[in-house]
């Protein structure tokens, strides 16, 4: 199970109204476990930095002038991501971004429902309590000392360890870490499993003790739940 944590910095908040992506940063996981495999690039938007984003991200003019524009690297993107998940905080945020973005070199959109919004499971799993990435970092230790500004690569990799806690901790599937990503063929990769008994348990009751919960259960009656 291949899936893509991917974050992206702009000019602004609305495509449509002519703001840009500056930054993406993405990384792959295998079955739940970070691989080495990154995509990073700064992007000239082609138009200046407001000083509103520049706040929030410190990309500015003089840094960005000269970097690829997104008709460079839009396809590279697309080979990098697959067709795999993409694990996104606020989902409909980036995923306007990108698909503005593809739009304009005439290539097919993202579909939105390859996106998993670690933002929406925040706020199922802690209704009512805040769900920035800072937020949650802060909610399972997380280390995010080194985000002092925002930035494509570094939240993707801190947001890939929000997004296992957000699913259950950092190994949901209880698989033996060792063999999670051990590839054993072209684009196959190990996954641990316990193999079945040859024998089954025996019963671990007596006959006196099933007779006593079976004499229980007749006294809650016909209404019982169980």
């Amino acid at each position: 199970m291949r899936e893509i944590v991917l974050d992206t910095e702009t000019t602004g908040f609305d495509p449509s109204t002519g703001d840009r992506i500056v930054e993406i940063g993405a990384i792959e996981l295998i079955r739940h476990v970070r691989t080495d495999q990154e995509f990073h690039v700064y992007i000239d938007p082609e138009r200046s930095m407001p000083q509103e984003a520049f706040e929030v991200h410190g990309l500015g003019d003089d840094f960005l002038r000269g970097k690829p524009k997104f008709a460079a690297v839009g396809r590279d993107f697309l080979n990098f991501i697959g067709d795999s998940k993409l694990v996104i905080h606020n989902a409909a945020f980036d995923m306007k971004f990108l698909n503005a973005e593809l739009k304009r070199m005439g290539l097919p959109e993202i579909p939105y429902d390859r996106a998993i919004d670690t933002l929406e499971i925040a706020r199922r799993r802690f209704p009512g309590s805040p769900a920035s990435l800072d937020a949650l970092c802060r909610r399972f230790g997380i280390d995010n000392g080194a985000r002092t500004l925002h930035g494509a690569l570094l939240d993707s990799e801190i947001l890939a360890e929000v997004y296992l806690e957000l699913i259950g901790g950092r190994q949901p599937d209880f698989a033996l870490s060792a063999d999670s990503t051990k590839q054993t063929s072209a684009g196959d990769y190990g996954h641990w499993s316990p193999p079945p008994r040859p024998n089954a348990l025996g019963a671990r009751i007596s006959e006196e003790e099933r007779a006593a919960h079976t004499a229980f259960v007749e006294k809650l009656g016909n209404d019982a739940l169980w």
